[in-house]
């Protein structure tokens, strides 16, 4: 298993192959097959004696792969797609390849000095000062929880008589908030937003403070959403911040989508107030065209996040005597793999410049969709884009209606646009991260409506 022979040699001239193929190619879309059909189609795949490396990747190439939606397909604008840059994804299979270990800065010096380099440019776009710092974790649903659990901490230092707590966050604010109590067993305070969606920092302090005046429960995290996933709405961070720190409270942005456009000198504007924060994250997975998986979890004062998230044991005690930067101490985790060097390679590659570029581009396919959407006779836009998610409804249809267009689009191979929800009533949403998307992707779809 681990000797280079001629047949790994033959292989990995083929997975290369495939890779680049792939990488050249204008992606499929294909779609899900049920679990009945796949076995159908390559049996069992775990065997005493093995398929052999050829016939392995034949099975996932001609069939597993194909039973996989391509986040990257220009016409994928469901949830938040993914749209790695060709240098991101290069560089992916250098960091396979290179056994690499992204726990401690004693294995992985020169990847974590390059992760911190991506993380020092994300924070210096958002305003903190130059001792922030973080790490690169799985997802955005680490990123919050790995935060909160830091707010907390300082939290209980604060106010240690009080045995019971709650994060406040907008009726509209990501799942993974919700996800982040149910493990922490804390509640949820939730706060309704304005009529544009947004939470307000007036709002949310009257709301706090009527909520620490009739229960011994204590908010300890005061949480704004710098692009929410189904309208990419931006809170009034400023006024929220604000709120927060008039309250002694930690003030986490959840910009795992949103916070991506910092990087544009246009939309940066859109984002004043985040310099407050205590904490964000964002996921360059998303709009950073960085392949999965890469949570960007940034603090204010990293130093709390080590005092909570550092692990103890007797063979871990080498790493910390130095006093170097263990990106293992800056969430929940231990092992990590250097999920952001693929992020750093790109970044580095192409520069600032060119993402800017990028995430102006992707905007304007945005701001044309939503014209088109309203000069459409059966659609109706839902509101005009903050960022570059485009909702709308279609006059007449009912949540059936949607359903059967949705799994037609896919079935056909046009695209890949599940319904989602707004107000209870169900919509249709296109997020627009992918620079290959264009305007006659939006034709094209809009014509079968």
């Amino acid at each position: 298993m681990h000797e280079f022979t001629p047949e790994v040699e033959a292989l990995a001239a083929e997975i290369l192959s495939y890779s680049l193929h792939r990488l050249k190619s204008d992606p499929p879309l294909d779609g899900p097959l049920t679990a009945d059909e796949l076995f159908s189609a390559v049996g069992n795949t775990i065997t005493a004696k093995g398929l052999g490396g050829q016939e392995a990747l034949e099975v996932f190439t001609s069939v597993l792969a194909k039973a996989c939606i391509s986040t990257d397909h220009p016409r994928n604008l469901a949830f938040i797609p993914s749209a790695p840059s060709e240098y991101a994804n290069l560089f992916d299979l250098v960091v396979g390849a290179s056994a690499l270990y992204g726990g401690s800065w004693q294995e992985g010096s020169g990847a974590v000095f390059a992760e911190n380099q991506a993380l020092r440019w994300l924070s210096d776009l958002a305003g903190l000062p130059k001792s922030a710092g973080g790490v690169f974790v799985q997802g955005g649903t680490m990123g919050n929880l790995s935060a909160l659990v830091v707010a907390r901490a300082q939290a209980r230092m604060k106010w240690p008589e009080v045995t019971s707590w709650s994060i406040a966050c907008s009726e509209e604010a990501h799942s993974s908030i919700a996800a982040a109590a149910h493990v922490m067993d804390v509640d949820i305070l939730h706060i309704a937003p304005d009529e544009f969606g947004k939470l307000r920092g007036e709002s949310a302090g009257r709301v706090i403070d009527e909520f620490h005046a009739s229960t011994t429960s204590r908010v300890f995290a005061l949480i704004a959403t710098a692009g929410t996933t189904n309208l990419g709405i931006i809170d009034d961070l400023k006024g929220v911040g604000e709120a927060a720190k008039e309250r002694d409270l930690w003030f986490h942005v959840d910009g795992a989508y949103g916070l991506a456009a910092l990087a544009s000198p246009k939309l940066k504007p859109k984002f004043v107030g985040v310099e407050m924060a205590d904490s964000f994250i964002v996921d360059p997975h998303k709009w950073l065209f960085a392949p999965f998986d890469a949570c960007a979890l940034i603090y204010r004062n990293p130093e709390l996040a080590r005092s909570v998230h550092t692990q103890h044991a007797s063979y871990l005690d080498t790493l910390q005597e130095d006093g170097a930067w263990n990106p293992s101490d800056y969430a929940i985790h231990l092992t990590r793999r250097t999920r952001g060097l693929p992020f750093w390679f790109s970044l580095a590659a192409h520069g600032t410049d060119a993402y800017a570029e990028a995430m102006d581009a992707t905007m304007e396919i945005a701001r044309q969709a939503a014209e088109k959407i309203s000069a459409h006779p059966d659609l109706e836009l839902i509101c005009q884009p903050e960022l570059s998610v485009v909702a709308f409804t279609r006059r007449g249809w009912g949540p059936s209606d949607y359903q059967k267009w949705s799994e037609a689009l896919l079935k056909d191979q046009i695209g890949f646009i599940p319904p989602s929800s707004h107000h209870g009533k169900p919509i249709l949403r296109f997020a627009i991260v992918n620079p290959w998307t264009k305007v006659r992707d939006i034709d094209e779809i809009l014509a079968t409506l």
